[in-house]
């Protein structure tokens, strides 16, 4: 019963009602057809394009020089955006960044996927990200993506969303003939290689061999004008073909794929498009490849930031290199991932004190890694205090979290490599249960507290205050007599 107490005093929803509480459903329904539309990080970035745009932001490249309140695009391969809005404080003060990633975990076609077996035509995958490999089998799929022609043509591919579309879908092994594979472990249930997706099984009739292979390869070629070895410079990726929905009789919940990390790049979007005249300029940042160590030249292992600074910089009329260190070492930072919500279903592997809940606010990350904090950015407590501050000024519903038990595992964010700079970074994102699965869970609350966290921060944050070091206590020695 006290456990229960102590739930509902922490429980976001408690604190909020009357026309917040309808504000809290609003901004979700743009949530759920942002998830329903966006599935891939080129996708996103031109939604976020898009909405920038009709916000008043001006792509960079159109610009010469900078002034306060000014509202800038940056993108880079497609894959990358920034949103800029600059501050009244000179850029070597630093800035205020939240940061995002938009990849998620999914099926990639391999660069020759289409093969013919036992009558049917078939797509050969390789997975992207952490994944179960389990929960992507018997569920339609659609296909996203572009193709790169030789010469240079790029085209778009989505098959699947629409109404009437059809989908696509790995087959598994019926239960009947299933003996031997429930008794393996479910890392092997089902073994990569058979992650083969379904895309045909009507032949062309006037041809022998592969004859079923070769009539889907001339559906793609009347419909995208797709030859066979086009595969080769593409972009292909296989995604749940279903939309988000909305979780539970109370309708409280966010069902979709792609939440870990949309939910945080949506609601930062959201944010930064509201953040007027700043202080210190605000970035808001959307990467690539975090789901597999942040690394190639779209992921922040590359010199990204440091490149997207140093256009800034350029721009505001400072060339100096050193310029461009003192603004990124006195930066302050959000990353802006998620973090693995309480399930009821899985205790054991929580340590519930300092995890993390549904409809208990934005979650605070201090460290993430694995095991002995290994590969973690340790947000210093100086900066962990000044945004506490921040978010209860602002009457931002927070909590504490970690990823599950120390010696279960854990899991890495992309705040190491912003920290590499000498800026103070912390985790900070709304709570996923089911992370990393087809369809993944958030409360409506915890997204709504996200979008506040990241507008106060972005529009307010300043110098972290210089704490008063820690009084001495004079403790008096006990007597003989007294003990």
């Amino acid at each position: 019963m006290a456990d229960n107490k102590e739930g509902l005093k922490r429980n976001a929803w408690m604190r909020i009602e009357g026309e917040e509480l309808e504000r809290v459903f609003d901004f979700n329904e743009g949530y759920i057809d942002f998830l329903s539309r966006v599935k891939t990080e080129r996708e996103a970035v031109d939604y976020i394009v898009e909405q920038a745009r009709l916000k008043g932001f001006t792509d960079i490249d159109k610009v010469n020089q900078l002034e306060a309140g000014q509202k800038l695009i940056i993108t880079e391969k497609g894959k990358i955006c920034g949103l800029l809005v600059m501050g009244n404080r000179p850029l070597e003060e630093g800035i205020n960044m939240v940061a995002s990633h938009l990849d998620s975990p999914r099926l990639d076609l391999k660069a020759r996927p289409v093969y013919e077996a036992d009558g049917v035509a078939l797509l050969k995958t390789h997975y992207y990200g952490g994944i179960k490999k389990y929960h992507w089998v018997s569920i339609p799929l659609a296909l996203h993506g572009v193709v790169v022609k030789k010469d240079g043509q790029k085209i778009e591919v989505c098959i699947g969303e629409k109404e009437g579309d059809p989908v696509f879908t790995i087959a598994d092994l019926l239960p009947h003939l299933g003996k031997q594979q429930m008794e393996k472990k479910a890392s092997e249930v089902v073994n990569a290689e058979a992650l083969n997706a379904l895309a045909g099984s009507m032949p062309l009739k006037e041809d022998e061999n592969d004859s079923i292979k070769k009539y889907l390869i001339q559906l793609l070629k009347d419909s995208y004008d797709i030859e066979e070895d086009d595969f080769t410079s593409a972009e292909l990726q296989l995604v749940p073909a279903y939309a988000a929905r909305e979780v539970g009789l109370d309708r409280s919940m966010v069902g979709a794929y792609g939440q870990d990390d949309r939910v945080c790049a949506y609601t930062s979007l959201q944010a930064i498009l509201e953040v007027e005249n700043p202080e210190r300029t605000a970035l808001c940042l959307f990467v690539d490849k975090e789901e597999i160590g942040s690394t190639g030249n779209t992921g922040l292992q590359s010199l990204l930031i440091e490149n997207i600074m140093a256009e800034i910089l350029h721009k505001a009329g400072q060339h100096d290199y050193f310029m461009l260190r003192k603004c990124l070492a006195a930066s302050h930072a959000l990353s802006a991932d998620v973090n693995a919500a309480v399930d009821p279903n899985y205790p054991e592997v929580f340590e519930k004190m300092n995890c993390s809940f549904l409809s208990n606010g934005i979650v605070l990350t201090k460290y993430t890694g694995s095991r002995g904090k290994a590969e973690s950015n340790d947000a210093n407590p100086e900066y962990l205090g000044a945004v506490r501050a921040l978010f209860d000024n602002h009457n931002v519903v927070w909590q504490v979290g970690e990823l599950g038990k120390v010696d279960l595992g854990g899991g890495g964010t992309v705040a190491r490599y912003m920290a590499y700079y000498g800026m103070e970074v912390v985790d900070c994102g709304v709570a996923v249960m089911g992370m990393h699965s087809p369809f993944e869970v958030v409360s409506k609350a915890d997204v709504y507290m996200g979008y506040q966290a990241y507008r106060a921060f972005m529009q307010e944050f300043g110098v972290a205050p210089k704490t008063k070091p820690a009084k001495k206590r004079n403790v008096k020695r006990a007597s003989k007599k007294e003990k």
